[in-house]
């Protein structure tokens, strides 16, 4: 029998009430799921995707905990933007219950921080790096927290975020209710979930690393001095909001120019954009002032946009569980969604490390007739940073494959 509403969960009425007034009235599954056990104080390990309702599968029961026992929560993610967009949410539910929040990032002025600390807030949304910046300076106490969230854990670990989540995981009591979300659930997560969790109740909505089920795969085999010629008769085919992936900074500058050459409109999102600049750049993508979007892979989990129609790996991402990241930012909340990925000769190895994940075959397109490229003009326009970058990337594939 499918759940229809929110009604029979144990979520209190006055949270109903809230959720109905916000027009919140089917459960995703893993809101299903993972809300009766979490209100029953039970640990969590919670495999879904991005954009399947995660922030109220564990915020629904954290707000309703905190009203009703008090305690703080404490709420990790591995980029500022989902961690704004998270704090945008819950504060949706919790505003009507005098839970407060504050939102601790990177970017943002510390004092200021300090100051919101001071105003004790209920729940505490954070960004590693930053929270363990608190810690030491001693200006924050996270002894009082009784909820713990760890979202999108598989990519703050690819991030490189081990040494603080363990610092962090040292720092909170140890009678506390622990729920951690990912995507996937490589043999790292795992140990986390054994050494700093307590029999944790397995939640699952897909097998860990499954692509979305709405999403249609399309892949183009092509040459590096091709890719642009590639893009803009691909994106000549499409009229939706669209997301570009790059694998460095640069090359997502190169490509928002070219896009912008071509007479679209494009925004980037990469480590060289301050908060503001990223900030703005989401909003315009959301609002429709930039019909495209180029970004590295900081944006593939901080990205929460319903609608993107089309998704297109401009580069092949570093490893095959970034490809379920970046794909996973279409064909959400019920709609369809399209990926391209432009994957070089040399990256054919990559492509079957994705269908292996995935367990599925991606396949591969004829490739449009394209304008002959003067390679030796494209070298000159093309600065050897970028070129060294395509490279590296190619350099790697070879590594990955004499390592196996």
């Amino acid at each position: 029998m499918t759940q229809t509403t929110f009604d029979g969960l144990g979520i209190a009425p006055k949270i109903l009430e809230i959720l109905d007034r916000l027009r919140f009235t089917v459960p995703t599954p893993i809101q299903f799921q993972s809300i009766p056990t979490a209100l029953s104080g039970k640990d969590i390990m919670g495999i879904a995707q991005t954009g399947t309702g995660k922030t109220l599968a564990f915020g629904v029961p954290m707000i309703q905990r905190l009203a009703t026992s008090g305690g703080t929560g404490l709420i990790i993610l591995p980029t500022r933007e989902l961690a704004l967009q998270v704090d945008e949410t819950i504060n949706k539910i919790s505003k009507g219950l005098n839970i407060k929040t504050v939102v601790l990032i990177g970017g943002q002025n510390m004092n200021r921080q300090i100051g919101l600390l001071r105003r004790k807030p209920d729940i505490i949304i954070v960004t590693p790096g930053r929270l363990v910046d608190h810690l030491k300076r001693k200006t924050i106490n996270l002894s009082k927290t009784s909820v713990l969230v760890l979202d999108e854990a598989d990519r703050m670990l690819d991030m490189g975020f081990a040494p603080q989540i363990k610092k962090i995981l040292l720092s909170v009591p140890k009678e506390r209710q622990t729920m951690l979300f990912s995507a996937t659930m490589p043999s790292n997560i795992i140990q986390i979930a054994k050494t700093y969790m307590r029999l944790p109740v397995r939640v699952e909505v897909a097998p860990s690393g499954s692509a979305a089920a709405n999403v249609t795969h399309e892949i183009f085999i092509v040459r590096r001095e091709s890719k642009l010629a590639l893009l803009e008769t691909v994106l000549k085919e499409y009229n939706g909001s669209t997301l570009i992936f790059s694998r460095t900074k640069f090359g997502a500058k190169k490509i928002a120019h070219a896009i912008r050459k071509m007479g679209w409109t494009a925004s980037e999102i990469h480590s060289d954009r301050s908060l503001h600049q990223r900030l703005r750049a989401l909003s315009g993508f959301k609002k429709g002032a930039y019909q495209f979007l180029v970004a590295t892979d900081i944006a593939a989990r901080g990205i929460d946009v319903t609608n993107i129609e089309l998704i297109i790996n401009f580069d092949m991402p570093d490893n095959a569980e970034d490809y379920v990241h970046r794909i996973g930012r279409t064909g959400r909340a019920g709609h369809s969604g399209h990926a391209i990925s432009f994957a070089m000769p040399n990256q054919k190895y990559d492509i079957k490390m994705i269908e292996r994940l995935i367990k599925k075959q991606l396949p591969i397109s004829k490739l449009p007739d394209l304008p002959k490229v003067d390679e030796s003009k494209n070298r000159r326009n093309y600065s050897s940073r970028l070129n060294e970058s395509y490279r590296k990337s190619g350099n790697r594939s070879v590594n990955k494959r004499k390592k196996r």
